[in-house]
């Protein structure tokens, strides 16, 4: 359930705060007043598109936030993306900047704009007033008709990416065997030249190092024998002198023991000068200043070069390249093989998907034979004679298959007596559209709720004036149902009709006023008396009469 929303610097809105309640909260005001923007500012929380127009001018962000009952599922949510719980509410903010930035904050932690997506269907569905027939397409039909019969495409989605995978790969080895034969002999050719270099990954920088010693032979030489004389051969050597001094000081500790200490490092320092002139030493005697082993060592990197520049730009980039062509021509050598496996890959995955598509096709079936029946009662009570049906045509041509199955689901609807079924998108009437676009969530919305488990998951419903077009009986029949769906669900409505007005459990009054030379909206939560006077100021215009409060007494009164 939804506890408040907030916006601040949000449109026409400088601030603003609604605590919203359990049943049916209705929102009205004059036209323009802002209703729907605090639609719009809870459809920008559950993840919706932002832009810069919704920041009040003169502001440098517009912020937006709500507070709703948490629910099992939102939790597990909320602990897949690292976000800490906060007892049993979720905290959702949005900030948008002026100059497009923007910032999600859940539970005053940040997050994404995806989480915020992913946590929708657990709080809040919002029938937002620009959803209309072009937005509730087949697809949309499609999606409402699972909703409905709990239907989970994930078999049918799983089956249909391995049934492309195997068919996209039977595909390239069959369009692609042309060009295969073409670059055969290129192919042949490259793997030739790079199985007879016998390369080894790092032998280009081991020979760089070599060449670099053979080329600098006697410089190396010298360097080496002159450090080793400095160090240890020479007679003013390092060794020399730490000898000489050794005895020294071994003559001092003899009577002080302060010095044992002294002769033993000087000792360490003898035995470390040794070793590195050993070393010193055996490197020099091992440089071969051999002009014969300089040429071959430069004539294998010239190679080495050549390859790098055709096929990668390290040994082991050219071994990949390589090993790529190798695969290549095995697969010309292989085809028949590797056909005949591809093919039966792609029969495999095709057999899997036909038997999910069509077990699917059959849940569908059944729900849409239920759906079908509930959506008509439901439209009938909202003052209209109409037949309903759901038409389900399955294509089991591969061509026509999808993540979602092989159905293309069809709402139609006949308004008239002894007129024909039409698909909703033929209906003229923005009225009746309306209505059975309400029919079909309360058939939906109420089946989803009674197939709960025991603790059923807490959802809020926001219709923005989806009672647009209607009036009189209609009217409050379209009440009437939004309240016997309040019992079971929280309903936030936006609305101009005094009839639905009257069924308010919680009554919200949006109005604009001036102040400091600015247009503000706001927001007042209505008591009973408040309630009637602006379901009377409905009824009658601005003028609010005795008559006009009478009548909206006795319609709230009627409502209850």
């Amino acid at each position: 359930m939804l506890i408040e929303l907030r916006a601040e610097n949000y449109a026409v809105i400088d601030h603003a705060i609604a605590v919203f309640g359990p049943g049916l909260n209705l929102l009205t005001g004059e036209t323009g007043a802002g209703k729907s923007i605090l639609v719009d500012a809870l459809a920008l929380l559950m993840g919706g598109k932002a832009s810069t127009d919704v920041v009040r001018h003169g502001a440098e962000k517009a912020v937006v936030s709500c507070v709703f009952e948490s629910t099992p599922g939102a939790e597990v949510i909320l602990e897949e993306n690292g976000i800490d719980a906060e007892g049993t509410e979720i905290i959702l903010r949005r900030e948008i900047q002026s100059n497009g930035k923007g910032r999600v904050f859940v539970n005053n932690q940040p997050a994404t704009v995806t989480v915020l997506k992913e946590l929708a269907p657990e709080l809040a569905l919002v029938h937002a007033q620009t959803e209309t027939l072009s937005s509730f397409d087949q697809a949309q039909q499609r999606i409402l008709l699972d909703r409905f019969g709990s239907i989970s495409t994930n078999a049918v989605a799983e089956a249909f990416g391995q049934w492309r995978e195997a068919s996209a790969k039977l595909d390239d080895l069959l369009h692609g065997e042309q060009d295969r034969l073409r670059m055969l002999d290129l192919w042949t050719y490259q793997r030739k030249e790079i199985e007879s270099a016998h390369l080894t990954a790092g032998e280009d920088e081991a020979l760089e190092t070599e060449k670099r010693v053979l080329a600098n032979a006697e410089k190396l030489y010298s360097a080496a024998m002159s450090a080793f004389d400095r160090l240890y051969e020479g007679s003013d050597s390092a060794e020399s002198a730490l000898r000489a001094a050794q005895r020294n000081v071994e003559e001092l500790a003899r009577y002080d023991a302060r010095f044992s200490e002294a002769a033993q490092q000087i000792q360490s320092a003898r035995a470390t000068v040794g070793d590195v002139s050993a070393s010193l030493r055996d490197y020099a005697e091992g440089i071969n200043a051999s002009p014969e082993r300089l040429a071959e060592i430069e004539d294998r990197l010239a190679q080495f070069d050549r390859l790098k520049r055709k096929y990668g730009a390290t040994i082991a980039d050219i071994i990949a390249f390589g090993e790529e062509v190798a695969r290549k021509l095995s697969e010309v050598e292989d085809r028949d093989e590797i056909l005949k496996t591809l093919r039966a890959e792609v029969d495999k995955a095709s057999a899997a998907y036909r038997a999910a598509a069509g077990t699917l096709s059959m849940e569908r079936g059944v729900a849409a034979a239920k759906l079908a029946k509930l959506a008509e009662a439901q439209i009938n009570s909202l003052a209209m004679k109409a037949r309903f049906e759901i038409a389900l045509t399955s294509s089991e041509g591969a061509s026509r298959w999808s993540s979602s199955g092989w159905d293309e689901v069809e709402y139609r609807i006949a308004t008239n007596l002894g007129e024909p079924l039409k698909p909703l998108h033929e209906i003229a009437s923005g009225g009746e559209m309306s209505r059975v676009m309400l029919a079909l969530k309360v058939a939906v919305e109420e089946t989803s709720s009674k197939t709960r488990k025991k603790n059923p998951t807490p959802r809020t419903l926001v219709f923005d004036e989806i009672d647009i077009g209607i009036g009189g009986r209609a009217a409050e029949a379209v009440g009437q149902k939004l309240k016997t769906l309040s019992r079971g669900q929280q309903i936030l409505c936006v609305t101009h009709l005094p009839q639905i007005a009257a069924f308010a459990d919680q009554h919200f009054l949006i109005d604009k006023r001036e102040s400091s030379g600015r247009t503000k909206t706001q927001i007042r939560l209505l008591d009973q008396r408040a309630s009637t006077h602006e379901v009377a100021r409905m009824l009658s215009g601005a003028t609010v009469t005795e008559t006009s409060l009478q009548h909206a007494a006795q319609m709230i009164a009627g409502s209850r």
